[in-house]
């Protein structure tokens, strides 16, 4: 009979749909090295790093000499005697070095010291951003190129159904009901593949966007193995995020400002230089040594101390603000681990008795025991059910690499990605002794900049 034939080629095209394996192209790793390698927001945190390592060069300098020059010309009329020069020219260099200041520059530095450690965790935990994002971008990718290919297949099932139906009336074997249903139902399947193509296309954008380039054909990313509990995870994580280190960091360089700022009350003691030269290169020159310290500011010491006792306050709230989210974020991460393996394990018994109805409608039907609709009902809940099993295996890994950067852990050290990791004591060694310009240190610090602006 026909309608045995139609239903048998939809069973066929069905089955190779759902057989079809994914062309392999493109790896998971791959998408990660080019996202850490292609990422500007790195790049723009590794310069404000740099910064952050330079604001140690400029505290430490507050404990070098500073010396200066000076020159000037001057015209006066009329001569001051018949001999006089009606120009005179002086030149002076004066120097100027601090002996004592209570320890506020010892203290700026070691405050600015905490600030370049936590600017790196910041960096730490931006680059667990980036691998994140671009691990969500590639898993959704796969996940929509899925649902297109699903999506394309049912709508090559349906035409053959609804061709078979037309072919079916023609020869009066069903009515023009049975036609408009087939054709209803592939309109239907059409705009959900129109649909289903666009979020591709969203998500193709994003993946450029994340990684630096256009996915190829991805291969399936692999799982991630988890070896602790969530108290387990939590514990590691309040320990070891960069979030945590970085606020731990800031806590210390504010307590270290408060002593900064009561420096401020002791006194100082400077030593200072002059030589000056004239036009005839006469030379003058003096030395001195000033001692002082305040008696009244208005208030405006006693404020800074108060300010930075507050700021250093507000670090550590921010502290156990940091800590609690970083374990809210865990036990998030492995509640959306759980679901999702659950929802797995439940589709996947889903797509096989979903298989097995539809294999025994559509005998049934070649029996002339079940209508086309009940086909259609049976074809449509198997493929609902693959698209579902598609998302929840996609989101199951997904999840576990949200657990990795819950815990701090998504990184390209720990992920063991093959890039040139960026090392942030290179900069800081250089410029931490505040080099001058002219000074061996100074022209290896250049060079290295020019290769970064490169």
């Amino acid at each position: 009979m026909r309608i045995g034939r139609g239903l048998a080629r939809l069973g066929l095209v069905l089955g190779l749909a759902l057989a079809a394996p994914l062309a392999r192209a493109d790896s998971f790793a791959a998408a990660l090295t080019d996202a850490y390698n292609n990422s500007g927001l790195l790049d723009q945190n590794r310069a404000l790093l740099r910064v952050a390592d330079e604001d140690v060069a400029i505290a430490a300098a507050g404990l070098r000499p500073i010396v200066s020059w000076a020159a000037s010309a001057t015209h006066s009329w009329p001569a001051p005697s018949p001999d006089a020069d009606e120009i005179t020219f002086n030149l002076g260099i004066s120097a100027n070095l601090t002996l004592y200041d209570g320890g506020a520059s010892q203290l700026a530095i070691r405050a600015q010291q905490e600030n370049v450690l936590a600017t790196r965790q910041a960096l730490i935990n931006v680059e667990q951003q980036v691998l994140l994002r671009a691990a969500t971008a590639y898993l959704n990718v796969q996940r929509d190129s899925e649902f297109v290919n699903l999506r394309r297949s049912n709508v090559r099932v349906l035409t053959e159904e609804f061709r078979a139906a037309q072919d079916r009336f023609d020869v009066g074997e069903v009515t023009r009901t049975d036609v408009s249903l087939a054709e209803a139902r592939l309109a239907a399947a059409r705009s959900l593949l129109a649909a289903a193509e666009g979020n591709l296309a969203r998500s193709v954008e994003e993946f450029r966007a994340a990684v630096g380039r256009r996915p190829g054909t991805l291969s399936s990313a692999p799982r991630v193995p988890l070896s602790r509990s969530v108290e387990q995870a939590k514990a590691y994580a309040v320990q070891r995020h960069p979030q945590i280190l970085q606020a731990q960091h800031a806590v210390t360089g504010a307590e270290l400002n408060i002593q900064r700022a009561e420096a401020a009350l002791r006194p100082t003691v400077d030593l200072g230089g002059r030589l000056n030269f004239d036009n005839d290169f006469n030379d003058s020159g003096s030395i001195s040594l000033s001692v002082g310290g305040p008696i009244y500011s208005g208030g405006a010491i006693e404020a800074t101390i108060r300010q930075a006792r507050a700021r250093r306050d507000a670090s550590r709230a921010q502290l156990h603000v940091t800590s609690a989210g970083i374990q809210q974020g865990v036990g998030n991460a492995y509640a959306i681990y759980s679901v999702a393996r659950a929802g797995r394990e439940a589709y996947e018994r889903q797509v096989r008795a979903a298989r097995v109805a539809f294999e025994g409608v559509r005998e049934e039907a070649n029996l002339g025991a079940r209508t086309t609709l009940d086909v259609l009902n049976a074809e449509q809940e198997l493929l609902d059910a693959q698209a579902n099993l598609v998302s929840a295996q996609i989101d199951e890994i997904l999840a576990g690499y949200s657990i990795l950067s819950s815990m701090g852990l998504l990184t390209a050290e720990q992920l063991r990605l093959d890039v040139q990791t960026y090392d942030p004591e290179a900069y800081y060694n250089l410029v931490k002794d505040a080099p001058a310009g002219l000074s061996p240190q100074g022209r290896a610090l250049d060079r290295v900049l020019q290769s970064i602006g490169n």
